[in-house]
């Protein structure tokens, strides 16, 4: 700092521990150090980084820690020496402290205050205050404690806007951005707590602009709308006020709010324009405006929408909730109050995760996203990959389906993307989404930034484009909410507007808004399923909200197609037999067929199939096969063939499922009768009664019977007979005289039928075997 000590020789780097940049000194000249004086050095760079721990380390730290420990220093020694047993009187001041800290917001960032007392000094107070930081997840904390006739002062900071040791350095003391402390005489408490709050306004200047606060776009209205158009608008997107932009050069006039149109509504005014009403004298912010700014001017005009505007162009909008949830820290999103696109918390929680994403995925996937975020740069788009693909990487499962969402033109972006990697594109200009398909199969899905609104309950959603706010917004679950930036600058910036990141660690499932049920009930599916799946729980608001959905019915609007698509899902899963109880409890069971209930039956009979799936999975066999439709297979066990039709029509399925689960089923349980009956039978006739099955029907029947022979049987026949081919050929026949005909046919289902009984080993054999039984 300026007015330190200077040095005839000086070395001034970034790192967490000063013995960091000795050993490094030392290592340049090749000096030899013994294993205690490696020792001794580790503890100072243990000690200065907090074990590692502290925001202040550097990748130098580290190096410097692994030379030391080549050159034999004792770890034991370091941890008893750092490691600190805390006494009762500690604990004592540490609960204390803890009690006495106040949040304050200084400028829009969450600053603790702690003031304690005590009459006896008491060492290591820093480290209270450590370990206070952790305890609490501060991020920025100035502890106070008056120690017999001093008081001491300890500040910790994890954020770059609170520079610690500047705001400490006047009280006597010093430090730097990270840790700070200072001891000061002639005071007391109270005096030195005015003096810090004073320096905190002063040194705490907020980065957050106009621009990051902002929801954007902002939803507008031509000013030749009409009031009652005007207000199908505020109630579909639930908000409170509407920007006016002139109806030819969309230039903005004003804005409407929403008592005003209700006002208009009810004095009969339904189709005057909304330009007779509107307010058109109103403040406006420039993206660069500050937090000061925007609340003089919200606070001021008493505006409950301020527009942010660049060079004449309507950027987006700050609302009135938004600066509220700025200045008093208690965004909607806390518990499971239906939170609104429009009241959002304006500065998502945001965090670098880019050395997670390279020890969790591998590097082809990560060479993926960086160039979808310098693709999109380059096109003045901002990309992000969302939803699932980012839930799976923070509860460590594999997920390789990557969803990319573009502010900005989706399409033209896909088109751009593939022309560069080579691959393959299918656009849907409709919904402005597409698939790229790599040359080896590989598949990323492409979606314009989108909102969507619901005309009625049950609908499909309208889209519109939309910013990834309110994108992240429309989504079922907060635990799919996340996203991860790709553009270059800000590769790797994790993204959580709505507390995803708090219920995944809680294991929570919670929907976004209370309607979200009736706007699009099949999430009442996918809210079990990934209950089931991931071991979490429903939280306790959603699962009200899905019996509410369930008595007011919302579900018979749903198409049988939509229905199906979920109940195809939720039996793909690993386990689905614990998914099929929770539907049941949920009185979901009869949405997918009246009369279905989660029996023990039917619980069995699932347990059963997963045994058997489990076991055919593990043949690793190259041949695939539909688990869901065994397990569909169970759900339908009971109904006769018109009942069938019924479910296959309702469900619109394709006819190679009606007969499947129809005629073939029907088939199959003759086949399955016929072997529990008999006790015997040779391998030829196990082999021309299963071989004409799929599959999927032959499972079923394994893990139906409750015969432990016949599940033999078809394991037998599985692993033994159905790989079983013959080598003679009609070539062959061909060769000994006979002529091409259907004696060929029976011929060699004759050889097969030897061999599958194993009378033949050889060619030979079967050769030897086909003259005599010609002869």
């Amino acid at each position: 700092m300026d007015g330190d000590i200077k040095g005839h020789f000086e070395v001034i780097e970034t790192t967490g521990a000063t013995v960091t940049l000795l050993s490094e000194l030392i290592e340049a000249k090749n000096i030899d150090i013994s294993p205690d004086e490696a020792t001794i050095m580790c503890l100072g760079i243990y000690e200065d980084t907090g074990s590692f721990n502290f925001a202040s380390t550097t990748e130098k730290d580290f190096m410097a820690a692994a030379r030391l420990l080549s050159k034999g220093a004792n770890l034991n020694m370091v941890s008893n020496l750092i490691s600190r047993e805390i006494s009762p009187e500690q604990i004592s001041l540490l609960n204390e402290m803890i009690n006495a800290a106040t949040h304050y917001n200084v400028n829009g960032i969450d600053v603790v205050i702690t003031a304690v007392t005590t009459d006896n000094y008491l060492p290591d107070f820093a480290f209270l205050v450590h370990k206070m930081v952790k305890m609490e997840n501060l991020n920025a904390i100035f502890a106070l404690a008056r120690m017999e006739d001093k008081i001491y002062l300890v500040a910790r900071s994890r954020i770059p806007e609170v520079d610690v040791g500047e705001i400490v350095t006047p009280f006597g003391g010093g430090g730097h951005n990270f840790a700070a402390a200072a001891t000061i005489k002639g005071s007391t408490l109270t005096q030195v707590e005015h003096e810090l709050m004073e320096k905190l306004n002063r040194h705490i200047k907020s980065r957050r602009q106009a621009g990051d606060l902002m929801s954007s776009p902002a939803i507008t209205v031509r000013s030749d709308v009409t009031c009652i158009e005007a207000g199908n608008l505020l109630t579909r997107y639930n908000i409170n006020a509407l920007l006016v932009v002139d109806k030819n050069n969309g230039s903005l006039l004003g804005f409407i709010s929403r008592q005003v149109i209700e006002k208009a509504l009810y004095h009969k005014l339904d189709n005057v324009p909304v330009s007779e009403y509107m307010t058109t004298e109103m403040a406006v912010v420039a993206s660069s405006a500050d937090l000061a700014e925007i609340q003089d001017k919200i606070i001021e005009n008493k505006q409950r929408v301020l527009p942010v505007v660049d060079n004449g162009l309507l950027q987006g909008v700050i609302t009135r909730t938004d600066l509220l949830n700025i200045l008093v820290r208690q965004p909607p999103y806390g518990n499971e109050n239906a939170p609104d696109p429009y009241k959002l918390p304006p500065l998502a929680r945001t965090r670098n995760i880019v050395k997670f994403m390279r020890e969790r995925l591998t590097s082809r996937l990560l060479d993926i996203l960086k160039t979808i975020g310098e693709v999109a740069s380059s096109i003045d788009c901002n990309a992000y990959v969302v939803g699932g693909f980012v839930r799976d990487l923070f509860l460590y499962r594999t997920n390789e389906d990557i969803d990319i969402v573009i502010e900005g033109d989706g399409i033209r972006f896909a088109k751009t993307f593939a022309k560069i990697v080579h691959a393959r594109i299918h656009a849907y200009e409709k919904f402005g989404t597409a698939v790229i398909i790599f040359t080896d199969g590989f598949k990323i899905d492409i979606a314009s930034a989108r909102m969507e609104y619901y005309q009625f309950p049950a609908a499909l959603p309208t889209v519109e484009m939309s910013s990834i706010k309110l994108d992240l917004f429309r989504r079922d679950f907060t635990i799919n909410t996340l996203a991860i930036h790709l553009n270059p600058k800000k590769f790797g910036t994790l993204i959580d507007f709505f507390s995803a990141q708090k219920d995944i660690k809680s294991k929570s499932i919670r929907v976004l808004h209370n309607l979200s049920f009736v706007e699009d009930p099949t999430r009442a599916f996918r809210a079990i399923r990934f209950e089931q799946r991931f071991g979490f729980t429903i939280g306790k608001l959603t699962s009200s909200l899905i019996e509410n959905a369930v008595k007011m019915d919302f579900f018979k609007r749903l198409s049988g197609r939509r229905v199906f698509t979920e109940l195809r899902q939720i039996l793909e899963e690993e386990n689905p037999s614990r998914t099929i109880i929770r539907l049941d409890e949920y009185q979901l069971l009869t949405v997918i067929f009246p009369s279905l209930q989660a029996d023990n039956e039917l619980v069995g009979l699932f347990n059963s199939i997963k045994q058997a799936t489990v076991w055919y999975d593990l043949l690793f066999l190259e041949e695939s096969y539909m688990k869901w439709a065994v397990y569909f297979l169970a759900l339908i066990r009971q109904s006769n063939k018109k009942g069938v039709d019924e479910i296959c029509d309702r469900f619109e399925l394709p006819p190679r499922f009606r007969s499947l689960f129809g005629k073939e089923r029907f088939t199959a349980y003759r086949c399955l009768a016929d072997l529990e009956r008999e006790k015997a039978i040779t391998n030829s006739a196990l082999y021309e009664k299963l071989s004409g099955f799929k599959t999927e029907l032959i499972l079923f029947m394994m893990a139906a019977t409750k015969y432990e022979r016949v599940k033999k049987s078809i394991s037998f026949y599985f692993t033994k007979l159905r790989p079983t081919s013959i080598s003679i050929t009609g070539k062959d026949l061909q060769k000994i005289g006979l002529k091409p005909g259907p004696l060929y046919r029976k011929i060699m289902d004759a050889v097969l039928h030897a061999k599958l009984n194993g009378r033949l080993k050889t060619r030979d054999d079967e050769m030897k075997f086909v003259k005599e039984y010609v002869s």
